[in-house]
């Protein structure tokens, strides 16, 4: 059975017409020069694209709010409709099938891949060639693709963290004729994919991918990877005038202009530091406005802190468009342009007094009418919503009339999910749907949440790359406070008429008590509307975790029973005990020890009600100034800290709560005892939030 995507190119009633180019070929080189090029982002591209995206979605959503819109069958394998484009060969027993990913005609480029996990092999062919790009296993290519292709005198070391990225690779491959991408497999194996390949207009000129181009162009990807390995530290920019420096005291209820800069130019540089009492508050209460030529309402409309994509409060993390430095210094690098003027206000929601401190870095900019765009950041909240996996709905981060390029996404999450699995504390099985222009179906349609923020498995880990970060998420698992980002610089999102991003707030069960914030980053050409709501008082109070919250027996945590650590203490009088009270921990409180010594031991005695195969678990505080541990069961080893038996504490920056499971046990009946052995120098503190026994 062959199902292909409709991909629409009508725009304004009419197709577009072939015509000749007098820029300069689009080459390997030029899309790699580009993964670093912010100004080009703020320029309507021409030649225009689409970006559009082939992935292994559900392919029973067909109708928009339709009976099976919400469908999550999505490359686990055995899917009622195969997840490609076409079936050309059905698997049969044991013999692979092939299966078309995407064939894309015309001149384009492959801009990201990314896959949770993908048995079998792929071929890639460009431009009808005797011989394919690639042919070989499936899960190196979509992870790390330049790597895959093992190009003699490329060291692969110069992809990792750079165009590999955790579960996406970012390695154009551009194209003049065709790009055709074949999957062979059995589609009951695991295989999630996405691949976004840019279409440009006919008559664009690209000069097709040869895996030499890697040598070839050698110091340019060095060049290139040196900046993404690091932004902060090795991001040279454009501008030959002096920052400007801003400094502005904003009182409650205040506005202040903090700073005006006459046009054309642009802003190439912004870098903000928030002083206040209560600094939480304070970054989400107090709101960045940046006006360009004389509009009436911000461009930027956004509590400062959430506007550099790593709120609630300071949580490190460096990118190509963002970093937040732990000393609260946060810096963005998308250029904003404006023909006339650019003034940025502050305004204070709060209760307390603010002082905002930094620099704006002006460049010399000629304003385009043709071409140039105005950058755009409006944040958006909705509180209480109710997550479920029952009732899914789509929360709209973007719904705007006119031309423009999507260029971001920030999420922030305040998720009271009481599982303590990433099963059972899941917020994000939910896909990215976008449209753009005259799509009837989106042409981005993804996988799920977190495979758009290009991860997989509801990962809780706290990582950051140069295109997109997790730079919170409290725990245990993805409960509490959650932030993902993610920044669509080569794989940006070009529309002439409009522009429409949803995601699915799809959960594992059902939480209410919500909070869903986002921003869809975004330049506009003059013109363009949106559906932005002017931020409100409510929309900016201030967030509590749940107090007095109870873990639950739920999913990944099934046949539980939890106990909060001091009731399980043994020698409830062992010296070194304290505890710290936070809505973080079970219960508003978590048992503390504070070692004399290396060497010392705290005992539990946990109750084991009958014989069988159980899974020990230690709900832990992950902080600066935590230790080391290792961890027995009745005297001996049980899996806990892996193969080296031992589990390090220490995080920097944050406070985190995490789990930390044994391998399986074998128990009688009765109790057993475990104990914990610190491994670290005095002066450390150990935070054992909760344990829990599981059934197995």
């Amino acid at each position: 059975m062959r199902r292909y995507l409709f991909l629409s190119w009508f725009v304004g009633g009419s197709i577009f017409a072939s015509r000749a180019w007098s820029a300069e070929p689009i080459t390997t080189a030029s899309l790699l020069e580009e993964m670093i090029d912010m100004k080009r982002l703020a320029e309507f591209p021409e030649p225009f694209f689409r970006t559009v995206q082939f992935s292994s979605y559900d392919r029973r959503s067909t109708q928009p709010g339709g009976p099976f819109w919400f469908a999550n069958n999505d490359g686990f394998g055995g899917e009622p409709i195969p997840a490609f484009e076409a079936v050309l060969k059905p698997a049969e027993d044991r013999a692979p099938g092939e299966y078309l990913i995407c064939d894309v005609k015309g001149p384009g480029a492959i801009v990201r891949v990314w896959t949770a996990r993908i048995s079998g092999s792929v071929r890639l062919t460009l431009d009808d060639a005797d011989q394919p790009v690639y042919d070989g296993p499936a899960e190196p290519f979509f992870l790390s693709t330049y790597a895959a292709l093992k190009v003699p005198g490329v060291e692969a070391g110069v992809f990792e963290r750079t165009f590999a990225q955790l579960n996406a690779a970012y390695c154009p491959i551009p194209f003049a004729k065709r790009c055709r991408l074949v999957w062979r497999g059995n589609p009951r194996t695991t295989h999630f994919y996405q691949v976004q390949v840019r279409q440009y207009e006919a008559g664009a000129q690209v000069s097709t991918f040869q895996p030499q181009d890697l040598k070839t162009h050698g110091e340019t990807l060095r060049r290139v990877a040196g900046v993404l390995a690091d932004p902060r530290k090795a991001w040279r920019y454009a501008s030959g005038r002096e920052p400007v420096a801003i400094s502005a005291k904003v009182g409650p209820g205040e506005q202040t202009e903090a700073l005006k800069l006459v046009g054309p130019a642009a802003l190439e540089r912004l870098t903000l530091k928030v002083s206040a009492g209560d600094l939480d508050r304070a970054l989400r209460q107090t709101i960045l406005h940046v006006f360009c030529d004389d509009y009436p309402h911000g461009h930027v409309q956004a509590p400062v802190g959430d506007f550099f994509g790593a709120a609630p409060g300071i949580n490190p993390y460096d990118s190509v468009p963002f970093t937040v430095e732990p000393d609260g210094t946060m810096t963005c690098r998308y250029v904003m342009p404006f023909a006339r003027s650019l003034r940025i206000v502050l305004d204070n929601r709060g209760r307390q007094a603010v002082e905002v401190s930094g620099s704006a870095l002006p460049m010399d900019y000629a304003w385009s009418d043709e071409r140039s765009m105005h950058f755009r950041a409006r944040w958006r909240v909705n509180h209480d919503v109710t997550g479920s996996n029952v009732v899914v709905q789509d929360m709209p981060f973007l719904v705007a009339n006119g031309a423009g390029v999507y260029v971001g996404t920030a999420l922030m999450l305040l998720n009271p999910a009481a599982g303590t699995h990433p099963s059972g504390s899941w917020w994000g099985e939910g896909d990215e749907k976008i449209f753009v222009d005259a799509d009837v179906r989106p042409s981005t349609f993804g996988t799920g949440s977190e495979d758009y923020f290009n991860y997989a498995w509801s990962m809780p880990d706290i990582f950051a790359y140069p295109y997109f970060a997790q730079p919170r998420d409290d725990g245990p698992a993805n409960r509490g406070f959650v932030t993902n980002n993610r920044w669509h610089v080569l794989d940006r999102l070009p529309f002439r008429q409009r522009v429409s991003f949803y995601m699915e707030l799809f959960c594992h069960g059902t939480v209410p008590g919500m909070s869903y914030a986002r921003i869809g980053y975004h330049y506009a050409r003059p013109g363009l509307m949106d559906d932005h709501v002017l931020i409100t008082d409510e929309d900016v109070r201030h967030l509590e975790l749940p107090a007095d919250w109870q873990p639950i027996a739920f999913r990944g945590s099934a046949n539980s029973v939890f106990w909060q650590a001091e009731e399980l203490l043994a020698d409830k009088a062992a010296a070194g005990l304290g505890h710290v009270k936070h809505n973080l921990w079970a219960g508003g409180q978590m048992l503390t020890w504070k070692p004399a010594r290396g060497g010392d031991t705290l005992s539990f005695k946990v109750p084991v009600a009958q014989a069988g195969r159980y899974a020990l678990h230690i709900v832990a505080a992950l902080t600066p100034d935590s230790g080391r541990i290792s961890a027995t069961v009745d005297g001996k080893p049980a899996g806990f800290g892996g193969q080296a038996g031992v589990i390090d504490l220490a995080v920097p920056h944050r406070i985190l709560s995490r789990v930390f499971d044994s391998g399986n046990l074998e128990l009688p009946a009765g109790s057993c005892t475990l104990t914990l052995r610190y491994e670290d120098e005095p002066g450390k503190t150990i935070g054992i939030d909760f344990i829990y026994l599981q059934k197995r």
